[in-house]
């Protein structure tokens, strides 16, 4: 074509393609054997231009490489660049990729575990580690020119989000700031907000995926495809899954046994539902056979429990599952025992080593955070070489790591997330089915969904089909966070500073678009009152009389409420441990023996006190022989002692026996009492003075005999309901204006209260506070203040220390924990009080936990297990007395070890030597050993 072109035409492309060669972009993709999609090209072009960039792309689909060509423009240009992701494994991961690339010379990593070469002109770290820098005013940010922030969507994370925003306000203006994120439905209102605060921002949005996903259905022996075969944009459930979930919900559920009285059990429910249906849930087994005749693997499938990853596991070795030949195997027990050849062979036992490796050598495997991390490693790398083909993994796995799999299957679309099982969101129904698809591998990925029964196609297509996943800020001020502020900028600078969050340009937006419903509302509002106008008299009067006798009759049965309540909870209070009850309502109604009254705190008899905001939680032990704290809602009405029982010295709310042995006595001494009968009381509305006046001035009111009285008073009701709403509305407005500097002031003014501010000036605790990093940052700092920790030998510390980090995953607080005794045990006490005296200060200074601001309650469950490990106790012990999986007694190791690790470097605040930095370090070297020393880089 270059011959239809004019000379000087000819001439000006010759010079394009010569400016083009001269980029620092050529020769980047020179770098690739591949080359690169249009939306990396944008992005890289705009980053040479010298804007940021925002890339939302789905999972797979490269943005990284948008990443790494900031790398190189940094090392093009003699500057430095620091590479950040949200988790430990993904910057191990990071640091092995870049160090290939350009040679580990030139590239660091810096996480809580590790340290190498952190002086590298790159240096891939944690978020964390970056926001400790800004604020530390680290000599590391000299001559940083770039800042990737891969995983960006991370803000929206209530836990950790604001460490993100935090870096993106800090960082210095001469930063070029490249940020990585999945598909987001509000990119452009994240990216304008990045134009606000860094400068010129490009947004480059790709929904397209390298590698096409296909939806399907498995359902007995035959997988169905979600959508029909179409043209067009918008596609049609496949009728046949619509047709096979009509067809069973129209079935009977199977019920109870009659002849037997008792319930099927669920292998004889089964077999039935298969014999009258050919639609079943296949099990574990028969989904990998599945996949591996219709060769869809490898795959990885989401299970969000761990106990049913490691069940999966077992289920398909017994099922005499292989995905390996002998070649396969070899290389596998090879690559798996010069991985793990650090670990001590008694280690290896109480790991599960060989069961875990049995699994492995037949390419199956689970991956889940209760893993050991060097365990987690291997796997990862097994299925990246294709030598490990099923794997059953937890949704953790979907945050970044680089495991694609051919496909991906989901079990069930509900999981639990912390509180209740919930409905997966299509923004986490995208990232799990992400990692199905290979590219350059695989020419199309595969999501497949298990059938279950009552399942919704529509409603999975819904899943499969939205790509809502908008990005929400999760930013709050901390008390860290507001000392570091004071000391950098002053008080007002660092208010302002706040005012530029993604948190507060997001209330900002939110309030255009209220203020325009009020203004609606308000014209409505006219309307209404022109309709609901009587010629007898005046309506408005007439409705609040009506309004006043409805609230009253409310107010009366809410009190009627609140009296029965009050009646339960003082039966409540006379309670004795071996007192015999019977629960009247509630998951556990029956005969119940009390084991401890759980009395408020300040009212428990020794035992450790709860702050019951709904009076006393006994722990009771149940007939089937459960140990449970119940609530007030288990309470109705008043109980009373049945029986007394006395409970053995010996009993363990723990043991299986103990409390086998316990119920049986329970059920032989009380199982005939009956409890009596609640009396109900005549209603306080009867003989209310207030009710009968409202009657009468309602029945004497003109509007009262009106012909169109209830017309009117329907258009009175929708007048009143629209003023309501008009003013929440109005207070939305006023709460979501300079909502995040209200917050600051309220958290500057506490730490003024507690001398670790004076107006601009950081007081000495305050400098110790700005060092201290984590959710109990305050606590932590008072703790060191008030001294609790002088005297202490290191594995005390340690043990002190564990319950700044540790939250069990399960809030289940029926037993005490075991504690270290001596001054251990008197130390961790004195924490709780130190807490407690911190939570009525915030309540005080109108400090809300649940907006995630404050100091929650120190978790005690960790003290004995990390006073073990630093005393120099075996893995088999600690781990038995934990009752926990080795990835989470690891993971929270580390987190101890770095939290000892800031309370070894924060700045003493007497004038008196302390011996608790010292004993920190030491606490340190005694946790950083065994399993926990295992962390592995590339």
């Amino acid at each position: 074509m270059t011959e239809d072109l004019s000379p000087a035409e000819r001439y000006a492309a010759s010079r394009q393609r010569a400016a083009e060669q001269a980029t620092a972009l050529a020769s980047f993709r020179e770098m690739y054997d591949f080359g690169l999609d249009p939306f990396q090209i944008e992005a890289c072009q705009a980053l040479e231009a010298g804007k940021g960039v925002l890339v939302a792309a789905p999972t797979g689909s490269g943005k990284t490489i948008v990443g790494e060509f900031a790398v190189h423009l940094a090392l093009r240009h003699g500057k430095k660049c620091f590479y950040t992701t949200p988790i430990k494994a993904l910057s191990n991961q990071k640091y092995a990729d870049l160090a290939k690339r350009y040679g580990a010379d030139k590239v660091g990593l810096l996480t809580g575990d590790n340290s190498i070469n952190s002086d590298a002109p790159v240096v891939v770290m944690t978020t964390e580690v970056l926001r400790n820098m800004l604020y530390a005013g680290s000599q590391a940010l000299l001559g940083l020119g770039h800042v990737v922030m891969d995983e960006v969507h991370y803000l929206s994370d209530r836990f950790r989000g604001a460490v993100w925003e935090e870096v993106i306000i800090h960082l210095p203006e001469s930063v070029t700031l490249v940020s990585l994120s999945a598909t987001v439905s509000n990119a452009e209102e994240f990216g304008d907000w990045l134009d606000t605060v860094r400068g010129d921002t490009a947004v480059i949005v790709s929904e397209h995926r390298p590698v096409p996903l296909f939806q399907h259905v498995l359902a007995g022996r035959r997988v169905y495809d979600l959508f029909e075969e179409g043209e067009g944009q918008k596609k049609a459930v496949n009728p046949d899954l619509t047709r096979m979930a009509r067809m069973e919900s129209s079935r009977p559920t199977w019920g109870r046994d009659k002849r037997r009285g008792r319930g099927v059990r669920e292998a004889d429910r089964e077999r039935e539902r298969r014999q009258r249906t050919r639609v079943w849930t296949p099990g574990r087994p028969e989904v990998i056979e599945r996949l591996d005749a219709d060769g869809l693997l490898p795959a990885i499938t989401f299970i969000f429990s761990r106990a049913g990853c490691e069940a999966a596991v077992q289920q398909c070795l017994y099922a005499g599952l292989r995905l390996n030949d002998d070649e396969g195997r070899a290389r596998v027990r090879a690559i798996v025992e010069e991985r793990t050849s650090s670990i001590p062979t008694e280690d290896l036992h109480v790991l599960g080593y060989y069961e875990w490796l049995e699994g492995l050598e037949r390419g199956i495997a689970a991956h889940h955070a209760g893993m050991l991390p060097t365990f987690k490693e291997v796997v990862e790398d097994l299925f990246v070489r294709g030598l490990v083909k099923a794997v059953f993994a937890t949704e953790t796995l979907a945050l970044g790591i680089n495991m694609p799999a051919r496909s991906v299957v989901l079990e069930k679309l509900v999981k639990w997330n912390g509180e209740q099982h919930a409905d997966i969101t299509p923004g986490e129904y995208t990232q799990l089915t992400g990692r199905a698809g290979r590219r350059g591998i695989d020419v199309e990925g595969h999501a497949v969904v298990l059938w279950q029964r009552g399942m919704n196609p529509d409603h999975l297509a819904g899943l499969a089909g939205t790509r809502t996943y908008p990005l929400r800020s999760s930013f709050r001020p901390s008390y860290n966070m507001a000392v570091n502020l004071v000391e950098q900028f002053g008080r007002h600078r660092s208010r302002e500073l706040l005012e530029t969050s993604f948190a507060q340009f997001q209330a900002d937006r939110s309030v255009v678009g209220i203020s325009r419903q009020v203004q609606r509302n308000e014209e409505g509002l006219e309307g209404y009152k022109e309709s609901m106008t009587c010629h007898l008299g005046d309506f408005e009067e007439y409705a609040r009389l009506r309004r006043q006798l409805k609230d009253r009759e409310t107010d009366l049965a809410r009190q009627g409420v609140s009296q029965r309540r009050a009646a339960a909870s003082t039966a409540l209070e006379k309670l004795k441990p071996g007192d015999v009850i019977h629960v009247p309502t509630g998951k556990y109604a029956g005969l119940a023996l009390v084991l401890d009254p759980g009395l408020p705190a300040g009212r428990s008899n020794g035992h450790r006190g709860f702050d019951h905001h709904d009076g006393p939680r006994p722990v009771v032990l149940t007939a089937e022989r459960q140990v449970k704290r119940l609530a007030a809602m288990d309470f109705p009405v008043p109980v009373e002692a049945l029986e007394r029982m006395r409970i053995p010295k010996s009993f363990n709310a723990r043991s299986p026996q103990s409390r086998r042995d316990l119920a049986s006595a329970l059920r032989t001494k009380a199982g005939h009492l009956v409890p009596e009968r609640h009396r109900k009381q005549r209603a306080a509305a009867a003989d209310d003075r207030e009710l009968a006046r409202l009657r009468t001035e309602i029945r004497a009111h003109p509007c009262h005999g009106c012909a169109d009285r209830e017309d009117h008073a329907r258009w009175a009701e929708r007048y009143h309901r629209l003023v309501r709403d008009t003013t929440q509305l109005e207070r939305r407005i006023e709460g979501r204006t300079n909502t995040i500097a209200r917050t600051f002031d309220r958290i500057v003014a506490l730490l003024t209260e507690l001398d670790y501010l004076r107006g601009d000036e950081v007081t000495g605790n305050g400098k110790r506070l700005a060092r201290l990093y984590g959710e109990l940052d305050l606590l932590a700092s008072e703790c060191l203040r008030a001294g609790i920790w002088e005297g202490l030998n290191p594995a005390e510390l340690a043990a002190c220390a564990s319950a700044l980090v540790y939250e069990a995953r399960a809030a289940d607080d029926a037993t005490a924990p075991k504690l270290p005794s001596g001054q251990a045990k008197a130390a961790l006490g004195e924490m709780v009080r130190i807490w407690g005296r911190l939570d009525a200060l915030e309540e005080d200074f109108k400090i809300n936990q649940t907006e995630g601001v404050g100091q929650r309650e120190p978790d005690l469950g960790f003290a004995w297990a990390a006073y073990m490990w630093a005393s120099g106790a075996g893995l088999d012990e600690v781990l038995r007395e934990a009752e926990m999986p080795a990835g989470d007694f690891v993971r929270w190791c580390k987190q101890l070890i770095d939290v000892l690790g800031q309370i070894a470097a924060a700045p003493a605040g007497g004038e008196a030597p302390s011996t608790v930095a010292k004993n920190a370090r030491r606490a340190v070297d005694g946790l950083l050993r065994g399993v926990v020393a295992y962390s592995s880089v590339g």
